[in-house]
């Protein structure tokens, strides 16, 4: 079955084109690095506006997207709304994300307490919100990576194969 995976970027700029947008692109090569199995990628750059951001992301996870990634508008800004149109499309919230990808940030920057990035399932779908800058995607998608496809294998999405010279996923020994 092939992995389908959605990436969707909130920037007012990059949607009006201001400036190109580097975060998606950074999350795509990224993946496409790091999975083998056949991916099919569903792009798309929006202004930050909250009901845009909800109807994206409900339109990806009932297009059937396993794992839906988000990049931008996780801060404290007042138009910085993608964990609460998150919350908003989700059955069930996955704060252990967001947790990991903070704790893993202020390795690097002490502003990374200032990030409310999070995760969440609706349905068959795994949302995740990374932040908007391509080295910070990078550095917050490899320590949550390893637990992503086997939380996608739980919620009955499809199987994701990764290169383990590259990025080595974890799952359970079965009995």
């Amino acid at each position: 079955m092939k992995v389908k995976i959605g990436i969707l970027t909130l920037s007012d700029r990059a949607s009006s084109g201001v400036y190109e947008d580097k975060s998606g692109v950074a999350i795509k090569e990224i993946l496409s690095d790091w999975i083998v199995s056949e991916c099919e990628y569903v792009y798309k750059v929006i202004p930050d506006e909250f009901d845009l951001i909800v109807q994206n992301l409900k339109d990806m996870c009932d297009a059937g997207c396993d794992l839906v990634l988000t990049t931008g508008g996780t801060g404290p800004a007042p138009r910085d709304v993608t964990p609460e149109a998150t919350q908003q499309v989700c059955q069930k919230m996955m704060p252990g994300f967001g947790e990991l990808m903070r704790a893993t940030s202020l390795k690097y920057v002490p502003t990374a307490i200032l990030s409310r990035q999070t995760a969440g399932i609706r349905d068959k779908s795994l949302i995740v919100n990374l932040p908007g800058q391509p080295k910070a995607i990078k550095e917050c998608l490899e320590p949550i990576f390893p637990a992503i496809p086997y939380c996608i294998d739980l919620i009955g999405g499809a199987y994701i194969d990764t290169d383990e010279s590259k990025m080595k996923v974890f799952r359970p020994k079965s009995k």
